[in-house]
């Protein structure tokens, strides 16, 4: 039908010039009652694209039309004036809209047109969530070209109350989908519009400010965030006075800047003073006051002191359920951040209890396709991986990572953090083939989405290269780790935590290639860094005397690797308690030096009280039960305990090939163990089948290079070429602990 109006003006044109296409639609226009030509005139505001029946209903009602819409929406498709899509989509053609324009200027009420259009889509704007979901964004997709006209064409209708709403929402509609790139003109835009049009000092160009230094905080370009939030809370403070809520926000802002960058002695006072400001301004029983104490709970959390941390969640949680009721999305979030304390101090059970908990109460009041679902359901993953109880981790890794894909699309930095966060659980079962595309697929999605300078490539570039390193793959580990040893530098500066971190791992790295004095200067660097920025007091500068401590043992310095694990132990009792995983750790690590000593009777109580803890506060059922398993065999062994030891290596090899699978590397080097006992005692024709076992798995897993395959292949040869040994000259694979993967969400 519009197809035949159309070629008509064409032909009338061709024969009339312009004359014959003004002639037709005048002439339709003519005919049409008053009504249809203001539903007419109405329809011209929208933008060049199909205008769903629903908006424009609204858009009406705000206009306070009072005429029949659907009779005269009628009257126009008849006239060939619009065309219909579907049911409930129509569109105007370009040459029409031309036309219905410059008659819709001519009519007397088209100021009140224009401003019930712009308010109708203003209230559109308000309504867009800054996290929408893949069926959210399907509902809000076919406003947004009315959206973009309303803030490019239309915008001197809105009053100054609405000013920012069609730009804030364009924003936030791109924005919450990780597109940043598209959301940051919008922000830009908004800006400059509200400068125009308010001035320079207007409470809205500070929120303008602080939306654009958001969207730079999200994308990681903190030099460019930082002096936009300091401009709108310098302008907030100036236009309202301290004693203000926004003020209180602002200060909130930054502060949130500075913990991203590590910079928590400026973050604190900044918490503090918005804390001090929102009690005094709202009174002590209002949520912002308990979203406060939760921000400055995080930066205590993050710098390990626990004790200031858990009465804050406590009471921002107390508060939240006082306030909001015991159902609300805000109580969930308060149980996740006390079960994330909880876990860091390995008080599992207790963590696991309030993961559940939030995650049924976000399914309940959220559906069960929510992200903050899948933020739970992530949350509970690492808590479970973290247990060993690998199976139920991958589970609601992988129910995670769905959920996000659906809900935000394939194209988002959650669904990076997912495919991340799968990849460690994967490369800590040793399946390294199924760990590698996934870390190669999140590192290419944040370069692609938040750009290649980005805190979060840095994460995964770092997790990429501990990927290779736990394969022996050296050389392709190690410029991965500089790069991101570099970037986190240039993004976060020289003293940040992550760069401690970035220090820790290619120290690890070289001290895995043999290169001592490199990797003691880079693991000196981090301790002293982390003790710089987190005090003494805090667990990562255990993690940092513990590894250091494995390279002195590793160079045959028992004195000063002595000294590092029990300031190691002492640091973690002060700060976690007797009861905690990280305690068994530096038991374990402290028994395998005083074994390599020979101090039997000392490693004995050590390795018994690392076994009997990570049973109680693990399970039976946990890798690191395992490895404590296998390394009292090797006392045992050493002692000439063959039986002791060689039921604990069963028992070790039985639990590893459960937990891990057949093909793990702590596979190989317990077979590898057992294979040595029996050849010890001249039992060479069970030894060889071990020995050929573990040398297969670690060459498949590991490859050829690799230290653990060479300690295992070099056995092998030995007994081939000797009967039983007189000196018992094997190699032994006992299993420290050493590097920390990142996949905590928060």
């Amino acid at each position: 039908m519009l197809e035949e109006i159309l070629l008509l003006l064409e032909q009338k044109q061709s024969q009339e010039g312009d004359s014959g296409k003004d002639v037709l639609l005048e002439l339709n226009w003519d005919a049409l009652e008053s009504s249809a030509q203001t539903m007419a005139g109405l329809l011209s505001l929208f933008a060049l694209a199909p205008i769903p029946w629903l908006l424009v209903s609204q858009v009406a009602a705000t206009a306070s039309l009072e005429f029949d819409l659907v009779v005269n929406r009628d009257i126009l498709v008849q006239k060939y004036f619009l065309q219909k899509l579907d049911d409930n989509t129509y569109q105007l053609h370009e040459r029409i809209r031309e036309f219905l324009s410059i008659k819709g200027e001519q009519l007397a009420d088209i100021e009140k047109l224009k401003r019930g259009f712009c308010s109708a889509i203003v209230a559109i704007a308000k309504d867009i969530p800054e996290t929408p979901t893949q069926s959210e964004i399907i509902e809000i997709t076919p406003a947004i070209p009315h959206l973009v006209e309303v803030a490019t064409n239309q915008n001197d209708y809105l009053n100054d109350e609405d000013l920012i709403w069609p730009f804030v929402g364009l924003a936030r509609f791109y924005h919450g989908q990780g597109a940043y790139e598209q959301a940051l003109p919008w922000y830009q835009e908004c800006l400059l519009t509200v400068r125009e049009r308010l001035g320079q000092d207007h409470p809205d160009v500070a929120t303008s400010l602080n939306n654009l230094a958001a969207l730079y905080d999200s994308q990681g370009r903190y030099e460019k965030a930082e002096p936009l939030y300091r401009q709108a809370l310098e302008l907030k403070q100036r236009l309202l006075g301290e004693q203000y809520r926004d003020v209180a926000t602002s200060l909130n802002n930054l502060a949130e800047l500075y913990y991203s960058q590590g910079r928590y002695s400026e973050a604190e006072p900044l918490y503090l003073r918005a804390l001090e400001l929102s009690q005094r301004l709202l009174g002590e029983e209002h949520p912002d006051v308990a979203q406060s104490l939760d921000n400055l709970a995080l930066l205590y959390y993050s710098q390990g002191r626990y004790q200031e941390a858990e009465p804050l969640y406590r009471q921002a949680k107390d508060l939240r359920k006082r306030l909001l009721g015991q159902d609300h999305p805000d109580v969930a979030t308060s149980l996740n951040n006390l079960a994330l304390l909880y876990y860091s101090q390995g008080r599992y059970k207790h963590a696991e209890f309030l993961c559940l908990k939030a995650k049924d109460l976000r399914k309940r009041l959220l559906g069960q396709q929510h992200p903050d679902v899948a933020t739970s359901l992530n949350n509970l993953a690492l808590l479970y991986w973290s247990q060993g109880r690998y199976s139920e981790a991958e589970d609601l890794y992988q129910q995670a990572l769905d959920m996000r894909k659906q809900l935000l699309g394939e194209e988002h930095p959650d669904v990076a953090q997912s495919l991340n966060n799968l990849a460690l659980l994967y490369c800590s079962q040793g399946r390294y083939k199924q760990a590698e595309p996934l870390c190669q697929k999140a590192l290419n999605l944040r370069k692609r989405l938040l750009g290649q300078q980005h805190p979060d490539v840095a994460t995964s570039l770092n997790n990429l290269a501990l990927l290779y390193c736990s394969q022996g793959r050296y050389k392709q580990a190690e410029p991965l780790c500089q790069k991101a040893l570099n970037l986190r530098k240039r993004l976060l500066g020289q003293q940040h935590p992550d760069v401690a971190q970035s220090l820790n791992n290619l120290a690890a790295l070289y001290e895995k290639q043999g290169r001592y004095e490199k990797a003691e200067t880079l693991y000196l660097q981090a301790l002293d860094l982390r003790q710089r920025l987190l005090g003494q007091q805090h667990p990562d500068v255990a993690t940092s005397l513990n590894n250091l401590a494995l390279l002195y043992w590793s160079q045959g310095r028992y004195e000063k690797a002595e000294d590092l694990y029990l300031q190691a132990k002492d640091l973690r009792k002060r700060l976690v308690g007797q009861e905690n995983p990280d305690m068994a750790t530096t038991l374990n690590n402290l028994a395998l030096l005083y074994w390599s000593q020979g101090r039997y009777e000392e490693a004995q109580p050590l390795y018994l009280q690392a076994k009997d803890l990570r049973e109680r506060l693990l399970g039976q059922q946990h890798p690191d039960v395992a490895s404590t398993l296998n390394n009292l065999a090797l006392l045992y062994d050493s002692q000439r305990r063959y039986q002791e030891a060689e039921d604990l290596y069963q028992q070790a090899l039985d639990l590893s090939q459960r937990l891990l699978g057949q093909q793990h590397p702590d596979v190989a080097s317990t077979l590898n163990n057992l294979a040595g006992l029996y050849q010890s005692q001249g039992r060479d024709e069970k030894a060889e089948p071990l020995y050929q076992e573990a040398l297969q798995i670690a060459i498949k897993q590991l490859g050829e290079e690799h230290p653990t395959t060479r300690i295992i292949s070099g056995n092998l040869n030995h007994l081939l070429k000797t009967s039983q040994p007189k000196n018992d000259p094997r190699d032994l694979e006992p299993r420290p602990v050493t590097i920390k993967l990142e996949t905590i969400d928060t």
